[in-house]
């Protein structure tokens, strides 16, 4: 990874920290910080980080909202790709899924667009993080801020967020 990157290992503390890093203190989940210089002109905010961080996009997932039938629902998958919202809304029970109100995204959340962890909400949404995943040792989400991602084991991610793996991306 990148020079850029702050080993945090439970270290970091909650006055210098985002909400995300404070649970993921308060858990004692390993993770490690990585911060860079975000360009507001960048097209994607994940593909932006992946660049800055030197790995490839299937490691750097984005944090997508979505509502279905009805309710806030969280979408974790891999910036590489795009989020499948029939697969979204059939991995929770639903029967259909769009796109929330980037408004209502904010304010449940607690964070900015571009920012937008799935840890450390204001308000703890069904969480569903693509099947591809699984078969990494870490993964990159945002660290509740444009331009600092987290890095952690994709299995601490789903403990903490009580996330469901589903198949909900596409290349």
């Amino acid at each position: 990874m990148s020079k850029k990157s702050k080993k945090a290992q439970g270290a970091q503390s909650a006055a210098g920290g985002t909400p995300a890093t404070v649970a993921l203190t308060a858990a004692g989940v390993p993770f490690t910080v990585h911060a860079y210089t975000h360009d507001p002109a960048a097209a994607s905010y994940g593909e932006e980080a992946a660049e800055a961080l030197g790995v490839a996009p299937e490691q750097v997932f984005k944090t997508l909202l979505a509502d279905v039938d009805g309710a806030l629902t969280v979408a974790v998958v891999p910036v590489s790709g795009s989020l499948d919202l029939k697969a979204l809304a059939a991995a929770v029970g639903g029967k259909r899924a769009a796109m929330a109100d980037p408004a209502a995204a904010e304010r449940s959340t607690g964070y900015v667009r571009g920012g937008i962890s799935p840890l450390g909400q204001r308000k703890r949404l069904r969480t569903v993080v693509d099947a591809s995943a699984e078969g990494r040792p870490t993964i990159c989400v945002s660290a509740g801020r444009r331009g600092l991602e987290v890095e952690l084991a994709p299995a601490d991610l789903v403990t903490l967020t009580g996330a469901v793996i589903a198949p909900i991306g596409r290349d």
